[in-house]
């Protein structure tokens, strides 16, 4: 599978579209945003730049994806009159692999702008530029030195392809408890090799004291088997799988032969990746966790199958129709509702969610 010409978020508005399935992420965002600032406010006080380059990688499409930058924005204005200082003129690269809905992000730019216009106090900031960069992460995308604040949410959990040799992975789509040993170990290894990559390349895209914050999903055991809330989800999409399987409906070499590019981290795996690299300082590297439960309630989501099918639905249905086809995603999507139905009485649905925030200066 090519990962990088499949994977996308659900475009559009819909019932099934990941603008409207993504406050689980905006409420991650939040949560990070006092690192954010605190990032950008030291980048701001320690080189007092006169134009800034922000890129923010997996934007995604819908409400979260010129959040962070408009914040970021208003956090360089704040400092920026605070100080004293002449107007900053600042680049936004927004960034996601092809199949990206940036149609709805540049269409919805115009009303984003006036909205910031308004709430900016002095008339005089500005100008801001807006720019889609489409493309992996995993390789380079911008220019050498060209980069001041780079923030990514929310998607370095996601591979640059499926580990190789897990072919034995049979009736499972991730790491699961009878996954065999071979398994996990090669979840971690495309991990590291994917990381590595990574800050490799923003290396060189940033310049000297450059700040860059990541927030992605992880897991506090160092064991990858343990069950948590990213773990338990696809386990429960691989049984409505099966049920397929065993109606007919997928051929079971078929369902054998998918696997989910996906990968929680520990925080030592990433610590020790960010190290051997050898570019950044670690300013921050810390796990936060979301209760699922508290986050349903405060959404108002009653139906809590129905909200957690539909948000796995919005990130993973472009991969379930590039390899078994779109006719079956109705059917399967049906059967994981219900099999999530079945179980939250057991409170693993409501499992807490895991995340890695990382704040570093290039060095």
């Amino acid at each position: 599978m090519e990962v990088g010409q499949v994977l996308h978020m659900n475009a559009g508005t819909g019932e099934t579209s990941y603008s409207n399935n993504s406050h689980l992420q905006k409420k991650v965002i939040s949560m990070t945003m006092p690192i954010i600032e605190e990032a950008m406010t030291n980048l701001y006080s320690s080189t007092l730049p006169s134009s800034l380059v922000i890129a923010d990688l997996g934007c995604s499409s819908g409400h979260n994806s010129l959040f962070v930058v408009s914040e970021l924005i208003k956090i360089v204005e704040k400092l920026r009159q605070k100080s004293g200082h002449q107007s900053l003129e600042i680049q936004v690269l927004l960034n996601d692999l092809p199949g990206n809905d940036f149609n709805t992000i540049f269409k919805s730019l115009p009303s984003i702008q006036k909205n910031l216009s308004n709430q900016l106090e002095a008339k005089d900031a500005g100008p801001y530029f807006f720019s889609g960069v489409p493309g992996s992460f995993y390789g380079r995308l911008f220019m050498k030195k060209s980069l001041h604040f780079l923030h990514s949410s929310y998607s370095l959990h996601w591979l640059s392809q499926v580990p190789e040799q897990i072919e034995n992975n049979k009736r499972n789509i991730y790491i699961a408890s009878t996954s065999p040993p071979n398994v996990p170990k090669a979840y971690s290894s495309q991990f590291q090799r994917d990381f590595s990559t990574f800050l490799k390349c923003r290396a060189e895209e940033m310049v000297t004291g450059g700040r860059m914050v990541l927030t992605f999903m992880g897991r506090k055991s160092e064991d990858p088997t343990n069950k948590d809330g990213s773990n338990s989800m696809w386990e429960f999409l691989a049984m409505a799988l099966n049920d397929m399987v065993s109606k007919g409906v997928i051929k079971e070499e078929k369902m054998d032969s998918f696997n989910i590019p996906h990968y929680t981290p520990s925080l030592s795996e990433v610590k020790c990746e960010i190290l051997e690299e050898g570019s950044f300082l670690i300013d921050r590297l810390e796990l936060s966790e979301i209760n699922r439960s508290t986050y349903y309630k405060e959404y108002n989501h009653s139906n809590i199958s129905e909200i957690a099918a539909n948000s796995i639905r919005a990130v993973a249905e472009s991969l379930l129709v590039s390899h078994f086809g779109d006719g079956i995603i109705e059917k399967v999507f049906s059967k994981y509702k219900e099999i999530l139905s079945e179980n939250i009485s057991q409170d693993q649905i409501l499992l807490g969610i895991t995340n890695l925030i990382i704040s570093v200066t290039k060095k």
